[in-house]
């Protein structure tokens, strides 16, 4: 079975892993928002995040945007693959282009996330 993804409103996805780590990304909205993804700043591993606070840099040939932690943690790993090949964010936003990992401070703060369905209806003007 597939891990539940989580969504901000700021467009980032989470992910809780087996091992109680989680993965933190932009969503396929997101990167088709913004378009061909050219450089992405990704956190230190041991840098504390807070909900909603400042994580990453992703730029695009049209913006650079501020990618925010989803939940309070600290980050246990970034995706180096995304230095040499930034354009991932673009063609597996969900997966290969995850942009790091993170412990969870308080698991709890995934309940105020939205599931897939509500995520869908954000975006979409609940159309």
């Amino acid at each position: 079975m597939a891990a539940t993804l989580k969504f901000t409103t700021d467009h980032e996805w989470i992910r809780l892993e087996a091992d109680g780590t989680a993965t933190v990304g932009i969503t396929d909205f997101a990167q088709r928002e913004l378009g061909d993804v050219v450089y992405v700043e990704l956190p230190a591993v041991g840098k504390t995040l807070t909900m909603g606070g400042d994580a990453a840099v992703v730029e695009s040939v049209k913006a650079a945007s501020d990618v925010k932690a989803p939940v309070d943690g600290e980050v246990t790993g970034a995706n180096a693959a995304l230095a040499d090949d930034p354009a991932l964010v673009n063609r597996d936003p969900h997966g290969a282009g995850w942009f790091f990992r993170m412990r969870l401070a308080n698991p709890a703060q995934l309940d105020q996330l939205m599931d897939e369905a509500a995520y869908d209806a954000f975006t979409t003007g609940g159309q």
